[in-house]
């Protein structure tokens, strides 16, 4: 179908608990960054969040972390469009301004969800 990819910088303001650990919401917010991108590829819309079916936390994210959010449509509706995403550490912070690339990323957060779009022309831009 259609898959798109953001990478994301944490910063250290998002840091939420000791150990500079970042809360799940996080990638969730990302998440809904991405699935606008595919709504308005596959839409011209932004559509909108209707449900997750599923959400895993798999690992910590840490401010200081790079992540790469990825969402994949694996099933088209009339007007809903199911997503999956992956929320995955790509580079680990180490403190202050230190980071380190990882040689195999992390896969922190997994997510099924259903996005909704208006009912009308369909393709990108309403073309």
């Amino acid at each position: 179908m259609i898959t798109v990819t953001h990478r994301r910088y944490v910063p250290y303001a998002h840091a939420h608990y000791a150990g500079n650990l970042v809360d799940g919401a996080y990638s969730l917010g990302l998440f809904g960054d991405v699935a606008t991108e595919v709504c308005i590829r596959l839409d011209g819309d932004e559509g909108l969040f209707a449900s997750y079916s599923d959400v895993q936390f798999k690992a910590p994210v840490q401010a200081g972390d790079v992540l790469e959010v990825t969402a994949t449509v694996v099933h088209m509706g009339t007007r809903s469009r199911r997503i999956e995403f992956t929320s995955t550490v790509v580079c680990r912070g180490t403190g202050g301004s230190s980071a380190r690339v990882l040689d195999e990323p992390i896969v922190a957060v997994t997510a099924v969800g259903t996005v909704v779009v208006p009912a009308g022309p369909v393709g990108p831009a309403g073309q």
